[in-house]
């Protein structure tokens, strides 16, 4: 800094400077990830689609609506998660994380009439059948009377397990409409915009909660879960112990015959997919 003859130099410290600047607006901001990577031609047309059917929802009780999601897998062991945590002594973890036990796979229920959570966790891959495992599981431990509804709604993105043009995915949920004997409405959410998706605000919760703690045993993961709330209600949590295989293959004359039970949107074909319990022919 120059300074003209007969001025003198103030010296602010940091927290002084800080101060100043909190005051201007300049508060410490976090990089916010709000920008999705790029919308494709239907967005729009995804998410007028998507707003009328939870209208249609919230207007008829006999519409039972969820939202599921599988979240990015967790790693088991004596690993720091980068959280904070008030303790006299901090809980100490491995000096490299490069070394774990098990990886677990957990899939979120979120039912919209309720709000009741289920974490479904498996130790395998995130696979169509695990994700129909789990609904299948979640719909026994409700015991739902299917008499008082005429619908399952169900949220979900268009990841490739559930993308209602894999084989499998159509195989299995198929099957799991002609078990309950329900029609199974899919709604699907544009590519690149998930995060609209309700489950996602309860992973958000489960993350927060878990980020100072060490997941170092599959047991103690799922005991941490159970603890987690989200709007004043703790989740039900399962566990799957099964091995998945990725790759499975679906004839393409049984995904032909299984196209009678799907009605698709005209407008929508892959975003907007009734399924029916019957042959619609």
């Amino acid at each position: 800094m120059i300074l003209k003859k007969g001025h003198q130099a103030t010296c602010f410290c940091e927290r002084s400077i800080n101060n100043i600047l909190n005051r201007l607006g300049y508060y410490l901001k976090k990089i916010l990830k709000t920008k999705p990577l790029k919308k494709i031609p239907q967005t729009d047309a995804i998410f007028e689609n998507v707003a009328s059917k939870h209208a249609l929802a919230q207007a008829n009780p006999r519409i039972l609506r969820i939202s599921i999601d599988v979240k990015a897998k967790v790693k088991i062991g004596n690993l720091s998660r980068g959280g904070y945590s008030r303790t006299l002594n901090a809980p100490q973890a491995d000096d490299h994380d490069q070394r774990w036990d098990a990886v677990l796979v957990p899939l979120g229920i979120k039912e919209i009439n309720t709000d009741d959570l289920y974490f479904i966790f498996g130790n395998s891959k995130e696979t169509s059948d695990f994700i129909l495992d789990a609904l299948e599981l979640w719909w026994a431990l409700r015991q739902f009377n299917t008499n008082d509804y005429d619908l399952l709604m169900i949220d979900l993105d268009n990841g490739k397990p559930v993308a209602s043009n894999t084989k499998l995915f159509i195989k299995r949920i198929v099957a799991f409409a002609q078990k309950i004997n329900l029609p199974i409405q899919l709604v699907y959410y544009p590519p690149y915009h998930s995060k609209y998706n309700p489950i996602e605000r309860v992973w958000a919760a489960l993350e927060n909660y878990w980020k100072p703690l060490i997941l170092d045993t599959v047991e103690h993961t799922l005991k941490i879960a159970q603890k987690m709330a989200y709007k004043g209600i703790n989740p039900i949590v399962q566990f799957i112990d099964k091995v998945y295989q990725k790759g499975v293959k679906v004839a393409f004359k049984e995904f032909k015959e299984l196209e009678n039970f799907v009605i698709r949107n005209p407008i929508l074909p892959l975003w907007d997919v009734l399924i029916l319990p019957n042959h619609s022919a």
